[in-house]
């Protein structure tokens, strides 16, 4: 199965249609007003029409109460919701018994990071392994990905934290066999919510043809 490849941190509505030309699987909008890519403020519903169906919209929350998020869901017409803060198995099955697709975050700096996720695998669809930060949200910092091959869980997963555009042979090296996509954000932008479509379009590529001949 080819990896999916997720960009997020998306919110300029000229930018979100060139990042969409290179037909990501996923994209993703932050709904986090600490964070400097923040999406609300900017985010035009409209947009979201223009979007072709098959990149899943996916909006980032962080401790959002119930009501915000399905509300934002609505909104915006996300297809999935990305859970990045201290949320519950609890909060987490009512979404996904409302129809909608969860991905919950975790940051990890070492192999035990992986002993919360088995009290949310019937409550999420994915996983998102990024670095550990003292922050909530996307760090831009890698963790040591060796660690993956001690994830023995089925539940498939997103690779996230400072992934780089020298790094498509790093990933391609990951054999674990829940390994779902990529995380893209930081590492590709001109500035915080702006992607440089020119390295998007180039590691997209190198992805997808070598991640097929493997």
């Amino acid at each position: 199965m080819s990896l999916k490849i997720k960009i997020c941190g998306m919110r300029e509505p000229e930018n979100i249609l060139e990042v969409a030309e290179l037909k990501p699987d996923l994209m993703g909008f932050i709904f986090y007003p600490s964070s400097s890519r923040y999406a609300a403020e900017i985010l035009v519903p409209d947009i979201m029409t223009k979007l072709p169906p098959y990149i899943r919209k996916t909006g980032v929350f962080v401790n959002s109460d119930f009501e915000e998020i399905t509300s934002t869901v609505r909104k915006y017409s996300l297809d999935l919701v990305q859970l990045h803060g201290d949320e519950t198995p609890d909060i987490c099955g009512r979404l996904r018994e409302t129809g909608i697709p969860v991905i919950k975050a975790f940051n990890i700096k070492e192999s035990t990071g992986f002993k919360l996720c088995s009290e949310f695998i019937t409550c999420t669809d994915y996983f998102l392994f990024d670095a550990s930060t003292s922050s909530f949200g996307g760090s831009g910092y890698k963790f040591d990905w060796k660690i993956l091959d001690k994830y023995d869980l089925e539940h498939p997963f997103f690779l996230s934290g400072g992934i780089t555009p020298r790094d498509v042979n790093n990933i391609l090296e990951i054999t674990n066999p829940a390994f779902y996509g990529i995380d893209l954000n930081s590492r590709f932008e001109v500035s915080p919510g702006l992607k440089n479509i020119v390295t998007l379009k180039k590691f997209i590529s190198d992805i997808r043809l070598n991640n097929k001949s493997l």
